[in-house]
């Protein structure tokens, strides 16, 4: 190919790449503009500049010319197809929530401010890449990007003890998991010779590898797990979740909980349902040989929702009850992909959108909440609904979702994960999964029940702001709606696998 025909063929490419392209305009505005205004008079122009870029990205996205299965630009290092359409548009949603967070939060000072939409903005670019990479190297790279950065967004508030220490933890769980997975690629590329990803599944599907290498595909799978495991917050490397969820400021943790995990997930599915299975049928896929890995997935999705449930229960700050919180509700998200059908990945898509919705509105009352004279403990919220009704009612609302507990979206999100795998026959499995939404009714409960029938035991007076009340009320809105009328966004997502 000349230079002709790469110059050509990049810029085919950038009809694909709206929302990468808005994304990067967006970086080197807010960075421009940081360096050119006086920081503490323009913290409201720096959002609306941020808003302005995401709602750019947002069209960006639903613009794009559709195509059958997919078109590959860039080099063939990318994918233009609907999973990776409905993610970008999934994370530009939760950056928009986080920069909304964040101004109305004054956990973020104003000398941060364009600083954290810098580093919102910039981690969504790289969550973004990754959804549609299809190249070991450009996963990677994108991967980094975004847990790079990642780091700096929880280290905001260096000057802070808590907050440098969740840096520090989160950096250092990170680096090693990141270099296992980086070991794992590397093997697949020494067993493949490629780092297409569509041409190793090829590779590693075919007959001449059947019964061979069974080791080094057991160790391929448990370092690509490492690297997935640790940023899905997920069983064995949970550790850092509550840490750096408490220590980071409240708009960063309501977006690590949804942002990187949803993109851990997604790459989950790109890899493994490519690399390590081959399709079967209209609905369902089939495990290489070499390794079940499914039976490994589901193993780890028990013990993780059950770790989550049973540690949540003891805790009396709400942003690691919270943390505990979404470590279960990774486990269940994991049981969807363990079922390796179609109907599975479907209910993980679905559950990601209703998580977005009720995890980012949870946070949201706890960043208002903080924003006055209020803390993170539970003592803080006892008595709380009469002195800020509303904001206890969308809490409610969101922990019953959380729940699954109809009619919230919660709900439906569960029986599709339910229904998912009682019908690929993890029986023991739902069980499981049933038992430990029990177990989540009474730490979500004992935090209702502490906001409107205990007394209250501190005096302060939570400034929720206008701007708090409508970012609640947004989350909680799709939250009541999907828990009744959820079959449009079911068939969407449907489309998509």
């Amino acid at each position: 190919m000349d230079l002709v025909q790469i110059a050509r063929s990049n810029l085919e490419g950038f009809r694909y790449a709206g929302t990468e392209v808005a994304l990067c305009v967006l970086i080197v505005a807010l960075l421009l503009s940081g360096v050119i205004l006086p920081f503490r008079k323009n913290r409201r122009l720096f959002l609306i500049i941020s808003m302005l870029g995401l709602a750019l990205a947002m069209t960006a996205s639903l613009k794009q010319p559709g195509a059958g299965k997919g078109v590959r630009y860039f080099a063939d290092l990318f994918l233009w197809d609907s999973f990776s359409v409905f993610f970008k548009l999934f994370f530009v949603a939760a950056a928009a929530f986080t920069i909304l967070m964040a101004q109305m939060n004054r956990e973020v000072e104003d000398y941060e401010f364009n600083e954290c939409c810098l580093l919102v903005v910039s981690v969504t670019l790289g969550m973004v890449l990754l959804a549609s990479s299809v190249d070991l190297l450009m996963i990677y790279l994108a991967f980094e990007t975004m847990s790079l950065l990642s780091y700096l967004l929880v280290g905001i508030r260096f000057r802070e003890a808590r907050g440098g220490e969740a840096a520090l933890k989160y950096v250092l769980y990170g680096a090693f998991t990141s270099g296992v997975m980086l070991f794992g690629f590397s093997l697949v590329y020494g067993l493949a010779g490629t780092t297409d990803i569509m041409e190793i599944g090829r590779i590693l599907n075919s007959a001449h590898m059947a019964g061979q290498n069974r080791a080094l595909f057991v160790l391929m799978v448990l370092f690509f797990l490492a690297g997935l495991l640790f940023k899905t917050a997920s069983f064995p490397f949970h550790i850092w979740c509550p840490d750096v969820y408490e220590g980071a400021p409240t708009p960063v943790t309501a977006f690590l909980s949804v942002g990187p995990k949803a993109a851990g997930f997604a790459v989950f599915i790109r890899l493994f349902y490519t690399l390590f299975a081959r399709e079967v049928g209209d609905q369902g896929f089939a495990a290489i040989e070499q390794v079940d890995w499914p039976a490994i997935v589901a193993v780890i999705s028990a013990i993780t929702m059950s770790l989550g449930n049973l540690s949540a229960i003891h805790q009396d700050n709400v942003k690691r009850l919270l943390a505990y919180s979404s470590i279960a509700h990774a486990g269940y998200l994991l049981m969807g992909i363990a079922c390796l059908d179609k109907l599975g990945l479907e209910a993980v898509a679905f559950y990601l959108v209703v998580y977005l919705f009720m995890n980012l509105g949870a946070f949201a009352v706890v960043t208002a909440v903080n924003n006055g004279e209020g803390g993170e403990d539970i003592r803080f919220y006892r008595g709380l609904s009469a002195r800020a009704p509303m904001a206890c009612v969308a809490m409610a609302v969101f922990l019953f979702s959380l729940i699954g507990i109809p009619p919230f979206a919660g709900f439906v999100g569960k029986v599709f994960l339910f229904s998912a795998v009682i019908l690929k026959k993890y029986y023991w499995l739902a069980i499981v999964a049933a038992i430990n939404t029990v177990i989540s009714l009474y730490y979500y409960v004992r935090l209702i029940k502490a906001m409107f029938i205990d007394q209250a035991e501190v005096s302060f007076e939570p400034r929720v702001s206008g701007v708090s009340y409508a970012v609640i009320g947004a989350l909680a809105l799709p939250t009541l709606v999907l828990g009744v009328y959820w079959q449009p966004l079911a068939a969407f997502i449907e489309s998509i696998f």
